[in-house]
């Protein structure tokens, strides 16, 4: 059995991904308490807790008793906070964005995986013209290692949401080539990013038409009822932890998420303050603050250009797909209505999303759980 290793793993996206494509995983890290406390309830895994910054290589290996070189790939996606274009000041100087040279020197120390792979935010590409970009290549080629990147969407690989994501793959063994996963679903996605024309599988895709999807090539994309339209209705504060699926499934999706589940949990309605719910009530599916009267637009809101802000106070469309997961569903950020329930998305609504199986239970407040789904997906 190949054998990975998770930095930065959050609350265990990624490892949930490899363990599904058959690996082990033999160590996590993170310094999130919460993530940490969620991890261990859905991981038999060694978990390394506390800062990268302050983990070696020894410690690692005397904990797990791992030697140099057996990690088949080591896996992590350091905190993007500090790379995203929706971050209100983005500084090269954000300590979270030299994280990953702890990455590097974990595998310079004595790691020395077979293959490392690294995930972020496309932002990173546009950060001080590339310079990051060109700061992970010099530190991997000077550790040994070949490396390429692509920035991939979660929408065309079967995951209800456009979620780009920018990976690094890395390998040191001379006779593999480094490829990434051709898409499998056609998905109305746009790449509204720098390194979206050449970096993306865009330019080799058909459109998303029926044509395409008639000759059996492709999948056509999950939609958001695809992926919750099984879970139970709820009103505001409704809801039980934990509850029962009252039927469904219904589509290949739900099936796959409801797989090994028993009982439904993190599915409860959160509290809408009551201007809110006086917007909600306009809000059509699809539709956003455009279609919220003059008088009961936030105060900013009522200084918007039509052309800005797309999503904010948004009814999720059933029939397309779910926009990226924040750290937290506000309607202020996003399309976080439900798109015929007058309330925001539960927590596992939001991990369906993200293509957490309903067996994965979440931990800690609700707040650190939507922040626990945005960390990491299993794509």
């Amino acid at each position: 059995m190949l054998l990975a290793a998770d930095l930065f793993c959050g609350a265990g996206g990624l490892s949930l991904g490899f363990q599904q494509a058959g690996f082990k995983v033999g160590f996590a890290n993170d310094i999130n308490e919460d993530c940490a406390t969620t991890y261990k309830a859905n991981h038999d895994v060694a978990f390394l807790p506390g800062s990268i910054e302050h983990l070696t290589a020894n410690q690692i290996f005397k904990s797990t008793s791992l030697k140099k070189g057996q990690i088949d790939v080591l896996i992590g996606g350091p905190p993007c906070q500090g790379f995203s274009i929706n971050a209100p000041k983005r500084d090269e100087a954000d300590i979270r964005n030299h994280l990953f040279r702890h990455y590097v020197r974990l595998v310079l120390e004595g790691l020395r995986p077979k293959v490392v792979l690294m995930e972020n935010v496309p932002g990173m590409l546009s950060l001080e013209r590339g310079r990051f970009i060109k700061a992970i290549y010099a530190a991997f080629n000077q550790a040994g290692y070949r490396m390429a990147h692509m920035v991939l969407c979660a929408a065309h690989y079967g995951i209800p949401q456009e979620r780009w994501r920018l990976f690094f793959i890395g390998t040191m063994l001379k006779d593999v080539e480094i490829s990434f996963p051709f898409p499998t679903h056609l998905a109305p996605v746009r790449a509204n990013f720098t390194g979206g024309r050449n970096l993306t599988w865009l330019h080799r895709l058909p459109e998303a038409d029926e044509r395409s999807l008639f000759a059996g090539d492709f999948k056509k994309f999950v939609s958001v009822r695809d992926a919750i339209g099984d879970l139970p209705a709820l009103t505001i504060l409704s809801g039980t932890e934990p509850s029962n699926y009252n039927g469904g499934p219904y589509t290949e999706y739900q099936r796959l998420m409801r797989d090994r589940s028993a009982l439904l949990h993190n599915h409860v309605a959160g509290s809408l303050a009551k201007q809110n719910l006086e917007r909600l009530r306009h809000i059509p599916p699809g539709g956003s603050w455009r279609d919220i009267p003059y008088a009961l637009l936030p105060k900013g809101m009522k200084r918007a250009r039509k052309s800005d802000h797309t999503r904010r106070y948004g009814r999720i469309d059933p029939d397309g797909l779910s926009g990226t997961v924040l750290t937290k569903c506000d309607p202020h950020w996003g399309s976080f209505f439900h798109y015929e329930q007058d309330r925001t998305l539960t927590v596992r609504e939001a991990a369906r999303l993200q293509s957490f199986p309903d067996r994965f239970r979440f931990l800690g407040s609700k707040v650190s759980q939507y922040v626990q789904i945005r960390s990491r997906s299993n794509l």
